[in-house]
């Protein structure tokens, strides 16, 4: 064993070992090129088949989006035809019904045409459906009048639930803006400073935004687009503010205005503008949190407070129960 171990150590043998170790790695690694192919050529096929994939994918993805939007965009003949027959628009408001609309986020001419068709129609139908509860489903001992009375109410709830409804959508879109407004003026402080001009900044802006706020990223998007073709450009920023009716958003359109007529600089403004709309958004937080002991009161009394005292007491009114 000894002897064999000896040998084993001989630097000759040890030296012939390495030898065939490195003559096998040298034929292995020569070899290893044919015996699997290609690599790259393989990899880029699949690549480029799978980028052919994705290219199909998208292509049928934005044709259903364009469908959409197509069928979006344009009424249905028969809302059309009785909004224009009962010439809808004028006793509903069409200024404020529009600005209202793009406050919430639709645009074009079928959103409108569509709220002003259910402004007539849901009074109709709250009306004949109370009606018919009150006088044939529900056993009512009331006045004719009474019922009557209450589908009148019933056409009045109606008649403002679609307005509910879209104030409910502008106030759900105002909240993502104005969360995501102060990252957006930060963002567009370093895209000014870093020498941008105020429409790539916007444009940018927009890109990276829409991850937090879609709604933000599309009024950059539009207001983009506007301060490119609109001949005056402090139009752009007054539609801007109408279209999100926010305090932060109309002082930062008023100034940009300010510094697009009188050339102060865009980079002071935005950082001031910026700090502001973070205090504001600090200061709402912490109005919240301030009001949150006022709300659980009642919460507390009816809930906790009858809880407690089964919990404290029962135990002595069982004992008081037995012992007599």
């Amino acid at each position: 064993m000894i002897d064999l171990l000896t040998r084993s150590l001989n630097p000759q043998t040890l030296t012939m070992v390495f030898a065939a170790i490195a003559a096998v790695a040298t034929v292995l690694t020569l070899a290893m090129p044919y015996a699997f192919g290609d690599q790259l050529s393989q990899r880029m096929r699949a690549v480029a088949v799978e980028r052919e994939k994705i290219r199909a994918r998208e292509r049928e993805r934005m044709a259903a989006e364009k469908q959409k939007i197509s069928l979006r965009q344009s009424p249905k003949q028969y809302i059309k035809t009785i909004v224009d027959r009962f010439n809808l628009s004028k006793w509903v408001g069409q200024e404020e019904a529009r600005l209202k609309l793009v406050q919430a986020g639709y645009r074009g001419h079928a959103p409108y045409i569509t709220y002003l068709f259910f402004r007539m129609v849901t009074p109709v139908a709250a009306a004949l459906f109370a009606l018919f509860y009150l006088f044939v489903v529900l056993d009512f001992n009331q006045p004719a009048i009474v019922k009557i009375g209450l589908a009148i109410g019933a056409a009045y709830i109606g008649m403002q639930l679609p307005w509910l409804m879209l104030k409910s959508k502008i106030q759900k879109r105002q909240l993502s803006i104005k969360r995501a407004f102060p990252d957006t003026l930060d963002l567009l402080l370093i895209c000014v400073e870093s020498g941008m001009s105020i429409e790539a900044a916007f444009k940018k802006v927009s890109d990276q935004v829409g991850s937090q706020s879609v709604a933000l990223a599309e009024e950059l998007t539009l207001t983009t687009a506007e301060l490119s073709y609109l001949p005056d450009r402090r139009q752009a920023y007054e539609n801007l503010a109408k279209r999100t009716d926010l305090d932060g958003v109309k002082s930062v359109c008023m100034g940009l205005q300010q510094a697009e007529r009188y050339g102060t600089p865009l980079g002071s403004m935005l950082r001031v503008m910026a700090q502001e709309n973070r205090d504001l958004r600090m200061s709402e937080a912490e109005k919240k949190a301030a009001g949150l002991p006022p709300k659980l009161t009642v919460p507390m009394i009816v809930f906790f407070l009858p809880v407690l005292f089964v919990v404290i007491l029962g135990p002595a009114a069982i004992k008081v129960m037995a012992l007599q």
